[in-house]
Order: structure tokens, then sequence, then C-alpha cells
């Protein structure tokens, strides 16, 4: 009940608490509320909103900054609502300079994330798995986590550094940005793209007194590493943005090719959840309970 009436539990601290104890946080990513729902009901402590995916969904477009603020943020609040896990949710360039930051942070704290990624492209910003990026100088980037740190209201906030130096300015550029960007404020850091193990080696080793996020990119420029590795070189959030994303592409090709060959969704209905059991599932008991008890 209280998941539909609203309340749920501390994003923030709760993620703090998930921080602070032992073990790689993971959290794979969606772009929507029934997304969340199932990464709640596969038992993952915290779901990630993509902004690969949130441009994906809504646009039918790929992430080169055609989102707004206003649009991600409403994406973010509908995430948060429907699920009771933490919500770390990509907040791009901070759609702006360090004044954009500010009402940025506000407002996804106000729609209930526990954290939000702030990189340091110029705007408009790209996948950071594309070609062609440009990343702004590293002291207009601290100024941004400066100005995030003080706009956050509750300091169980978390702001994650995002650094896109490796494609332009190489690694050892990249390393040193996140070190200042540490020293500005942020609570963990995201080395965006590295393109090696050792390059992954390096950063770990690097910052090994900050928690560190790593983006296990499906198909992008790093490349793949298992759990117990990332556990071992000390990750401490992996991030899984579009697994959800192909495999919701890749299903529904499947299906529509079925359907469009027979013509109706009979040769796909084995595959398929029975009706009910969705209904179940996205609450329609609880809807019916909550009708019930405010009847007139």
């Amino acid at each position: 009940m209280g998941r539909f009436l609203g309340g749920a539990p501390d994003g923030p601290r709760r993620l703090r608490d998930l921080l602070a104890g032992p073990g790689v946080v993971l959290a794979p990513g969606v772009f929507d509320g029934l997304g969340a729902r199932l990464v709640e009901e596969a038992g993952f402590p915290a779901v990630y909103m993509t902004g690969f995916g949130t441009a994906a969904a809504l646009l039918g477009r790929p992430d080169v900054g055609l989102l707004t603020m206003t649009e991600m943020v409403e994406n973010a609040a509908r995430i948060v609502a429907a699920c009771e896990l933490p919500v770390i949710a990509d907040a791009d360039t901070g759609y702006g300079n360090a004044l954009n930051v500010i009402r940025t942070v506000q407002e996804y704290e106000r729609a209930g994330v526990a954290a939000i990624h702030l990189e340091d492209q110029v705007a408009p910003k790209k996948c950071g798995h594309m070609e062609g990026k440009q990343v702004i100088p590293a002291a207009e980037m601290e100024a941004k986590i400066r100005a995030a740190v003080a706009a956050r209201r509750s300091s169980d906030f978390v702001i994650i550094a995002r650094t896109d130096a490796r494609a332009v300015e190489g690694m050892d550029s990249a390393i040193e940005r996140a070190r200042r960007y540490r020293d500005a404020g942020a609570d963990v850091l995201f080395v965006e793209a590295a393109e090696s193990e050792d390059e992954i080696t390096a950063v770990a080793r690097h910052l090994a007194d900050v928690p560190l996020l790593f983006n296990w990119a499906e198909g992008g420029k790093t490349p793949p590493i298992d759990h117990a590795r990332l556990a071992e070189l000390g990750f401490k959030i992996v991030i899984f943005p579009i697994a959800t994303l192909l495999g919701t592409t890749a299903w529904i090709r499947h299906a529509l090719a079925e359907i469009r060959k027979a013509g109706t969704p009979l040769p796909i209905m084995d595959e398929l959840p029975r009706f009910a059991e969705f209904l179940d599932f996205i609450g329609l008991p609880e809807i019916h309970e909550l009708e019930h008890r405010y009847r007139s």
C-alpha cells in the first residue's frame, strides 16, 4: 500500500548505507517505471536511470543531448515512484553552467533521486561511448561540482562526478581531472570509457581513496570484465545501462516479426506472462483494495 500512496524509504540514506557496507552495489539501467519494478523484483539493491535509454525510449533517438533537464527529472520521478530502490540518475552536464547545476540538483533531489552523475562534456553532450566528444576546462567542471554540493538540501544526496576526458585528452588527464573533482567535493568518481583492463586497473589504483563507479556499458568501448575482478579492484558501484534496453528491443523485434508473419500473436503466447499475472505485478489488487477502502 505504501508504494502506491508514496512514502518510499529514503533513497539517499539507503544508498549511503550501501556505499558504506561491504561488496559492490549493482544497479541495472532502466528507462521507465516498469523496468524499475522488474529490477526490484530481481533482487538488486539499486536501480540506474540511463540517459541513453531514456533518450531512446522517449524520443526514439540517440543520446546526443536532445532531452531537457525537466524531461529527465520527470522520468526520474516516475522511476522513483514505481519502486522502493535507491535511484541513481544520469544528469548529463547539469544542463548548463554552475548556476544551472544548482537547479538541476534541487530538481532531482525533489524528485526523490538518491544520486546523480554530472559529466564534464560540452553541451550538447554525447553518449560516453560514442565518437566526437569534447570536454570543458577542468576548472569549469570543478565549479559545477562545488555548486552541486552546495545546492543539495541533504548531505546524503550523492554527487557523482564523471569525466569523459579519456577519449579527448588521454587516461592520465582523466585521472587527474577525477582527482580535482574529488577535491571539489564529489562523493563518487566515474571515469568514463576506459579502453583496456590496464586502464581500468589504473583508475582503481590511482583513485583508491574514494568510491568509484564502473560503467559496464554493454557493447561499448570498455571491455567486459567480471564481477570478481571489479570487486577485487575496489569499484563500489557498477551500472549496466542498456542491457534492459537492448533486451527489450530484441524481444519486440522478435514478437513483431512473429505477429506480422502469423497475423495474430498466437505464435508467441506461450512466451508471454499471463495477463492476470501481469496485472498482479503492476499492482491491480492494491488499487482494488484502495478503491474499496475509500469508496464513498
